[in-house]
């Protein structure tokens, strides 16, 4: 794998990222994967040296980082994650979503509990 510094930030990381759209649950989209069909795509990402990870809040509504966070679980210094937030998370609740200080706090803080991780690299 061949790696690059990722902008000015000091980060090594691989030249592919591995994007985690496609990882949740069916329900949210029928061409994502389950958690038992993704993990194993996961875990041959980071046997062929991927340390780059790419998820988002809404990608199946916060079950792609459930799962990323799952396969990273207790390797997480050796591997780079990158989440974002956008669009609204909770139909109910118009502060879910959008670009507020308040709708990143709390959509990154929620991120963060799903990943299970005390920060993310990239938002």
């Amino acid at each position: 794998m061949e790696y690059t510094t990722l902008g000015s930030t000091g980060l090594e990381v691989s030249r592919i990222c591995l994007g985690c759209m496609s990882f949740g649950t069916p329900s949210w989209r029928d061409w994502v994967l389950d958690e038992e069909e993704s993990l194993p795509i996961i875990e041959r990402a980071i046997d062929l040296g991927i340390n780059f990870f790419d998820t988002a809040n809404m990608y199946s509504l916060g079950e792609s980082e459930r799962i990323l966070g799952s396969a990273l679980e207790g390797r997480r210094d050796r591997h780079v994650v990158a989440t974002k937030g956008f669009f609204q998370m909770d139909e109910d609740s118009p502060h879910s979503g959008g670009l507020s200080r308040k709708a990143i706090e709390q959509e990154l803080a929620a991120s963060l509990d799903r990943l299970g991780m005390e920060t993310v690299d990239l938002y």
